[in-house]
């Protein structure tokens, strides 16, 4: 009798082949199916609820897989899915789930009967590739020289990804509002260049676009009061620098023979905050933004030379002023010139909301821009910020590339009429496997009409019919219709 030997440690899971795979596809099942009612304008929101307490209203697909927190290693891999779609297009990750989930259903049946692997793998590759290459040449390609076109192009593009979100009805308003703020970047469109500030209280429609940086008044000591509030091009200093006097550290020690000794210490700590002072306000500094604190000594005297101060400015905004107005972020004051100082053609201190906050706008350097969104509960505007990041990568996305394909379900029954027409004309196995990709790409219209209440086997056969024989590229379902229309 040989010897046992054990290879793997102590409960490894060893399970492999065929049952494997088709543990592997129902796992994913169980993920498609809990983000499947989100899809659409119709689709439901879900509310979501972490081990602290924290609730999330959300239907965008990636945001409720991260926080499902699953641990199935296959099933996570359509979580990867959404991510990456996420970052790369901003939109669609539900309908990159339900896709990738319906494949695997597909291919299901043939894993069972024993088809192998890699042959469905080959014969889907194939079939992804003649898809890519008919969506080219039935794409409309926007024309980059008419602007009006193409801003009203990509506002419709902005209100479609609005659609299904919690603010579809304010659609057309913050459509407006994510092309004008895209506008208003360079021509490498960074999405770093867009702040978002959320101000609690007010109607959706209170939401304003700053054409500059905002960021909101950080604590400040007294004199602040007196300082002035609006400054036209002002010079600005930007710091990395404390400009306070410091308290002594946890358990130092300082030892002196007179009290003459630690006069001179306590007036040499005052003559390097002064010094500081005194280098800024002739350099001709308005306004002074540090990102650690700047204490009550150094708030009056900016308060009695006309100058203002911010302290404890997030580094984020500071980083995107530096960016935005120019300058440096100093960490020295020593060497000072007037080359190092940003500028803007106005500084204003306004009041938003219960909120006050500081706006530079006219930035020279850099072209950029701050949403301050208003609404009611906190999940509401997070929901409201989370779509609005999903439209503004979307209109970067239709400036860098100039093709647009019909939505509504409409390319999805014209890919599945393609692959099915093509599947005919090859054999063997590839051909019943490329039918099966065809029949997978109509469950985004099914799931559509499923999430609208419509009657989606009598929906999907008129779709198919007008595809087929009526040669309608470009007919979807319009779920926002009291009635099942194609459009």
């Amino acid at each position: 009798m040989q010897p046992q030997i054990i290879l793997l440690k102590e409960g490894t899971d060893s399970s492999q082949g065929k049952p494997q795979v088709v543990s592997n596809i129902n796992a994913c099942q169980i993920v498609a199916d809990a983000v499947r009612t989100t899809l659409g304008p119709r689709g439901m929101d879900k509310l979501i609820v972490d081990g602290r307490g924290k609730a999330t209203i959300s239907n965008d697909g990636a945001t409720i897989l991260k926080l499902l927190e699953i641990v199935h290693p296959a099933a996570k891999s359509l979580v990867e899915i959404a991510k990456s779609q996420d970052a790369e297009v901003g939109d669609g990750t539900t309908s990159v789930v339900l896709l990738a989930a319906e494949f695997l259903k597909q291919c299901k049946p043939f894993i069972e009967e024993g088809v192998h692997p890699q042959v469905v793998v080959r014969a889907f590759r194939h079939g992804a590739e003649l898809a890519v290459k008919f969506i080219q040449e039935i794409s409309a390609k926007v024309k980059r020289g008419d602007e009006k076109e193409q801003r009203a192009l990509l506002e419709k593009c902005a209100a479609t990804t609005l659609n299904s979100k919690l603010i579809a009805r304010q659609r057309d308003f913050f459509a407006k509002m994510v092309v004008d703020a895209v506008m208003l970047l360079d021509d490498l469109l960074p999405l770093k260049m867009i702040g978002t500030k959320k101000v609690p209280g007010g109607a959706l429609e209170d939401s304003r676009l700053v054409a500059g940086v905002a960021f909101k008044k950080t604590f400040s000591y007294a004199g602040f009061e007196m300082q002035q509030k609006k400054y036209e091009n002002p010079k600005i200093a930007l710091l990395n620098i404390e400009l306070e006097l410091k308290a002594e550290r946890d358990n130092a020690e300082i030892r002196v023979e007179s009290v003459e000794e630690y006069q001179n210490i306590v007036d040499a700590e005052w003559d390097i905050l002064y010094s500081k002072l005194e280098k800024l306000h002739k350099v001709g500094a308005k306004v002074v933004l540090s990102k650690l604190p700047i204490g009550d000594v150094a708030t009056q005297y900016f308060a009695d030379r006309e100058m203002f101060c911010a302290g404890r400015v997030p580094e984020e905004d500071l980083k995107r002023t530096q960016r935005a107005c120019g300058g440096a972020i100093l960490t020295t004051l020593d060497g000072l010139k007037e080359g190092d100082l940003g500028t803007c053609a106005l500084f204003e201190e306004e009041q938003i909301g219960g909120d006050r906050f500081n706006l530079f706008t006219g930035c020279p350097q850099a072209k950029t821009c701050t949403m301050i969104l208003r609404g009611g509960a906190e999940q509401f505007i997070d929901e409201t910020e989370r779509s609005l990041h999903d439209a503004i990568m979307i209109v970067r996305r239709a400036l860098k590339n100039d093709a647009v394909v019909a939505g509504g379900g409409a390319i999805e029954m014209e890919l599945s009429k393609y692959l099915r027409d093509h599947s005919r004309t090859i054999a063997g196995k590839e051909q019943l496997l490329i039918g099966a990709m065809a029949k997978a790409f109509e469950c985004i219209p099914r799931q559509l009409c499923d999430n609208a209440g419509f009657d989606a086997t009598n929906i999907l056969n008129k779709l198919r019919q007008v595809h087929h024989t009526e040669g309608e590229a470009s007919l979807g379902i319009a779920s926002y219709s009291r009635r099942p229309v194609l459009f």
